[in-house]
């Protein structure tokens, strides 16, 4: 994952820089969203139902968080389509908000290549 997170792909044309900037943000802040819900669905949500009994967490974070992480997989595929990802890279960026913590470390090295791609496109 590292290799490519460092090295941009190929360059984005001069017109379509404005819109990969848009796409980051979009996919940046479906990455926190879907990321902090799962933290808290696995971290409170699941303790409270399996050892007091208590779903009202897993419901109000769990149903979110599963419909947001398909508003996820479509940013990050506008995203991915834009920058010229890889599949290997996309899908190890789609598979991130699956896990606790790993959709934090994924936005930080899709966010990473991106502006290394957006840097050199605007130096080309």
């Amino acid at each position: 994952m590292n290799e490519s997170a460092t090295a941009p792909a190929d360059l984005v044309d001069k017109e379509d820089i404005a819109a990969v900037r848009s796409a980051l943000v979009r996919y940046r802040i479906m990455a926190y969203v879907v990321g902090v819900l799962l933290v808290v669905l696995m971290l409170v949500g699941l303790p409270l139902k399996y050892i007091w009994g208590d779903g009202r967490v897993v419901t109000w974070t769990g149903v979110p968080h599963g419909w947001l992480y398909m508003v996820l997989l479509i940013t990050a595929y506008d995203l991915g389509r834009r920058v010229k990802w890889s599949l290997k890279w996309f899908v190890m960026i789609m598979l991130a908000g699956t896990v606790p913590f790993l959709s934090f470390v994924a936005e930080h090295f899709a966010t990473k290549n991106v502006r290394a791609t957006l840097a050199a496109s605007e130096a080309a």
